[in-house]
């Protein structure tokens, strides 16, 4: 069930949301009714995993309570995190990876003359990496002592399965939200509007601007990529590049935005990534709650920076590999976060200090540059489809077989798109002299009324073309 398609909006939201007004506060009735709708809501998309995740969830409070009760210094507290743990790593390895392992063993088995291996095919659960990130938090949280157990299985339960957030983020930290959990306040009126405001932005940027892109990229990225031309290369990635970014941020707009209609705030999770001027700088405003779970869960516990140059750049080489990792099971996904990973050692040698000393304008061109290379291998569907499109894009003056005919209308959306992350870059630069924010509050009645006609034809434009899933729903 997406977002935007009319079983949502016109019958599972409104019948959510108004049996929530309903109960008033009543806060077991608020939590019973957002349980049973985030259940259902996920149900709908996976009937069986559902089950999978209630039991995995009831056994990560039993652990949790396990480590609690038990005095600091006891070395069982480890084992107990380390079997929560594993049993949730172990989910993710044999739903997304488990395939991917057996498949490569097979081939490295056949080239030595030995038996292959076979594994019959599992179906990926929409949305299990986020969700057992979020399951492992809770359980380090409370070894660490960062938070109590959660209060009912009921609650925990909600925090895993609550549907705005479920299915593509963002990964929410359960240290991030235990207090609005135990608070479960009602939302107010002043939530609803700016959280509907805030979900009309994200259905706009998914269906307008991201899902038009994505009718560009997918033209060039099915052709022949040996006879791939350079503009034709270009144009497809830049596609994907800008792509991506609205239909991820869309995605976390609308996520965020139904999560406070229902009084709950979760943390950003872009903030105009392509004005970096360094992909370390992408890197804290990209999928900023996959980068900070990162730091948090797995750099730190490394050693992070404290135990030499040398071990800080393996570390963050290491949690960008294990990124790429956790974005796929295929060769593509490895190779672009070990490029991401060697972008980021390569700024802490000396990139940083070389680029600080550059014009901003042309140090954010070079690192868009730079990210944009590296969304190639993201999108491509192999690593020698990757390859024939770099050396597409290197060769201006080389030959190709036929342009691609993509009809202008993509190229009038990407411009609108390349303005919208331009304009972010003038405003970074020069927002005190736009004072834009004052503008947006004399104008907050225009600005609303053209954002409400924007949702109308995305909606429009949603219900006429085919659904085309979020990006981010396979990882």
């Amino acid at each position: 069930m997406l977002f935007y398609e009319p079983l949502f909006l016109f019958l599972f939201a409104p019948a959510v949301y108004g049996l929530y007004l309903l109960v008033g506060g009543n806060r077991g009735a608020r939590l019973a009714i957002l349980l049973a709708a985030s259940l259902f809501f996920y149900a709908w998309s996976e009937p069986l995993f559902v089950f999978v995740v209630l039991g995995s969830a009831f056994a990560d409070v039993f652990i949790a309570r396990r480590i609690a009760a038990l005095p600091p210094d006891d070395k069982s507290r480890k084992l107990w995190l380390a079997l929560g743990v594993s049993a949730n790593l172990g989910l993710l390895v044999y739903f997304k990876y488990a395939g991917f392992l057996v498949a490569n063993l097979d081939v490295i088995l056949r080239a030595l003359t030995m038996p292959g291996l076979a594994f019959a095919s599992v179906a990926l659960p929409i949305g299990v990496s986020f969700i057992v990130f979020e399951k492992i938090t809770f359980l380090v949280d409370v070894h660490r002592g960062v938070t109590k157990p959660a209060q009912s299985l009921s609650l925990y339960a909600f925090y895993v399965f609550f549907f705005p957030k479920l299915l593509a983020g963002p990964i929410v930290k359960y240290h991030d939200i235990a207090e609005q959990l135990a608070r479960f306040r009602h939302a107010t009126s002043e939530d609803f509007t700016e959280g509907f405001a805030r979900f009309m932005l994200g259905v706009g940027k998914k269906l307008l601007i991201a899902d038009t892109l994505a009718g560009g990229a997918d033209l060039v990225f099915s052709q022949d990529a040996s006879r791939i031309g350079f503009l034709d290369a270009w144009a497809g990635v830049l596609f994907f590049t800008f792509q991506i970014y609205f239909d991820f941020s869309g995605y976390s707009d609308m996520a965020i935005g139904l999560a406070r209609m229902f009084g709950f705030r979760l943390q950003e999770n872009f903030d105009m990534p392509y004005v970096a001027a360094s992909v370390t700088e992408f890197w804290r405003r990209w999928h900023m709650s996959l980068t900070s779970w990162i730091r948090d869960y797995l750099y730190i516990p490394l050693g992070g920076n404290r135990r030499g140059e040398l071990r800080t750049h393996v570390n963050l080489w290491l949690c960008f590999f294990a990124s790429g990792l956790w974005h796929g099971a295929a060769w593509t996904y490895v190779a672009w976060g070990a490029y991401n990973g060697l972008f980021l050692v390569l700024d802490r040698l000396f990139l940083l200090d070389w680029l600080k000393r550059r014009p901003v304008f042309l140090v954010n061109l070079l690192t868009f540059l730079v990210v944009t290379i590296g969304w190639t291998v993201f999108r491509a569907s192999s690593l020698e489809q990757a390859g024939a499109f770099y050396l597409a894009m290197a060769r201006p003056f080389a030959g190709g077989g036929e342009p691609v005919a993509i009809p202008a209308y993509h190229f009038v959306v990407l411009s609108i798109a390349a303005a919208i992350c331009l304009s972010q870059r003038l405003y970074l630069s020069f927002g005190d002299r736009l004072s834009s924010s004052l503008l947006a509050q004399r104008h907050a009645f225009a600005l609303n009324a053209v954002l409400a006609l924007l949702f109308v034809c995305a909606v429009g434009k949603g219900l006429a073309d085919p659904f085309k899933p979020f990006i981010y729903f396979r990882f």
